[in-house]
């Protein structure tokens, strides 16, 4: 039977570790699985009759108005075109829909305290030294706003929204833009999501 005295086992320096190995691997994991998604709302007029818009042109004063470099927003346009085409829309001079993006993105700074570690000799009384390191990264947050507008009312009609990291990994940028678009325009139609 154990007494209050008695002192609980001493960790070695190896389960430490071992601790810290498989709690810096989690993080790594979690980070990198929440990097990978979009998070998405969407937004409409109730009073639209969304069965009635067949048509769509992109609305060029507020695409070029999106602070974004010309060949991440050409990337963008065609994923918004491929994904209305596969919706049934038609692309026309004379549209029923405006289609118009807004981003914007801020970069954020993420400093991560992995307690303490082992590292080289101590001062003669212990063969380790023990010291604490701080990993610094960055990673850029972009939002896109895609606005369907009534092209004869000229009013917004639906918005959606998609949040998340950014690639600047020239290969993976279109990848990851057809994501962003893709997550933000299955909640068009409203309802959609839910069927």
């Amino acid at each position: 039977m154990k007494t209050l005295c008695e002192t609980p086992k001493e960790l070695s320096v190896s389960s430490l570790l071992n601790k810290h190995f498989l709690f810096v691997l989690f993080a790594s994991l979690l980070l990198l699985t929440s990097c990978s998604s979009v998070r998405v709302a969407s937004d409409y007029d109730k009073e639209a009759d969304f069965t009635k818009y067949k048509t769509f042109a992109f609305y060029k004063p507020g695409i070029d108005k999106a602070e974004i470099n010309d060949l991440d927003k050409r990337r963008m346009l065609r994923a918004i075109e491929s994904e209305m085409l596969a919706k049934g829309f038609t692309k026309s001079e004379t549209p029923d829909l405006l289609v118009s993006i807004f981003t914007k993105s801020r970069e954020k700074v993420n400093v991560q305290s992995s307690g303490y570690y082992p590292y080289g000799y101590g001062w003669g009384w212990s063969p380790y030294y023990w010291g604490s390191y701080n990993t610094v990264t960055t990673s850029t947050e972009g939002v896109l706003y895609i606005d369907l507008i009534d092209a004869n009312k000229k009013e917004l009609v639906w918005q959606g929204v998609g949040t998340g990291y950014l690639s600047q990994n020239t290969s993976k940028k279109e990848e990851r833009i057809n994501e962003f678009v893709a997550s933000i325009m299955e909640k068009y139609p409203p309802g959609a999501e839910q069927n």
